[in-house]
């Protein structure tokens, strides 16, 4: 499938009657110029209901019937459990073993069956692939899959709604799967708007793609939901170097100031993942100047005792 505009226009509408469009809000103690696209107010606290529900609202029975079966360090697998719970499909979310307690909770919570496995999320994945064919299992990509970036694509549409004079967005980059529906959005309306990654040092999968470097995985970061490696055949790949005109890498003390500046300044508590563009700003890793700017808070669903010691730290 090949996947454009119109894919993500058709996501909007197929997602419109269940989630609503998440606030942009003024940053004033970043810049003038900021706004924070709040998805940590969203489905599952995360954009990750996006892509995982418009997936499922455009399987067809036999493929909802199978049952479905994801890889997940724990964003998706809530996003997957609440869209299977909600057109009664059964799910299968598996997650590496340091998955933070609240969004194994939460996929628990919305009906699906949690499987801790492996100790990365690539050991996870590989599991998940395997038994999806194994066991005749629908496989949902938390990235390398059309209907999954377009849904994400639609929080550019929603910050166009907001702000049609954007001129740079900011986005926290794992997969590729948001960017890279984000960037397509945007650029399609404006070529002009310059689309920011942001990696993890310790997670630099998409830097890795878009700048043709070989920086090595970590693992041990405040980050968990931007770590993994990106599939070969990923569609992020290609659409990333298209759309995506940079990409920068914050370190683990950058993620934990973002995290404790959102908490105290703004009011709000925000995974490590999901601070990774406010880390960069603040960390001076992107510039703060006068352009229109929108960043892109992913996901607020972190543990008590990382955020405990984020703030004390």
């Amino acid at each position: 499938m090949t996947l454009n505009a119109a894919d993500i226009a058709l996501a909007r509408y197929r997602l419109a009657p269940y989630l609503r469009p998440t606030p942009l809000e003024a940053a004033p103690d970043l810049g003038d110029s900021i706004w924070l696209k709040l998805e940590n107010l969203n489905r599952t606290r995360s954009f990750k209901a996006r892509g995982a529900l418009n997936a499922l609202l455009a399987l067809d029975n036999q493929s909802k019937a199978r049952g479905i079966i994801a890889a997940s360090s724990g964003n998706h697998a809530q996003g997957v459990a609440y869209a299977a719970r909600l057109l009664g499909a059964r799910a299968r979310i598996l997650m590496p073993s340091r998955t933070p307690r609240r969004k194994v909770d939460g996929v628990r919570r919305y009906g699906a069956e949690a499987v801790l496995y492996g100790n990365t999320y690539d050991e996870a994945e590989a599991e998940a692939r395997r038994l999806a064919q194994a066991e005749n299992l629908t496989y949902l990509s938390p990235y390398n899959d059309p209907l999954v970036v377009a849904g994400g694509g639609t929080v550019g549409l929603e910050i166009l709604d907001e702000l049609p004079e954007l001129a740079r967005v900011i986005v926290p980059a794992g997969g590729g799967g948001l960017i890279s529906g984000i960037g397509l959005a945007l650029k399609t309306h404006d070529p002009t708007i310059e689309v920011i990654g942001v990696c993890a040092e310790a997670a630099p999968a998409l830097y890795n793609v878009v700048h043709r470097a070989r920086l090595p995985q970590i693992w041990e970061t405040l980050a968990e939901a931007l770590s993994g490696e990106i599939e070969a055949d990923s569609i992020t790949i290609e659409l990333a170097q298209q759309v995506v005109d940079r990409v920068a890498l914050v370190s683990e003390d950058a993620l934990a100031e973002a995290m404790r500046w959102l908490l105290f300044r703004q009011g709000w508590v925000v995974e490590g993942g999901g601070a990774a563009g406010v880390a960069a700003l603040l960390s001076a890793v992107l510039p703060v100047d006068d352009r229109p700017t929108a960043v892109v808070i992913t996901g607020g669903n972190v543990d008590e005792e990382t955020l405990a010691a984020v703030a004390q730290r």
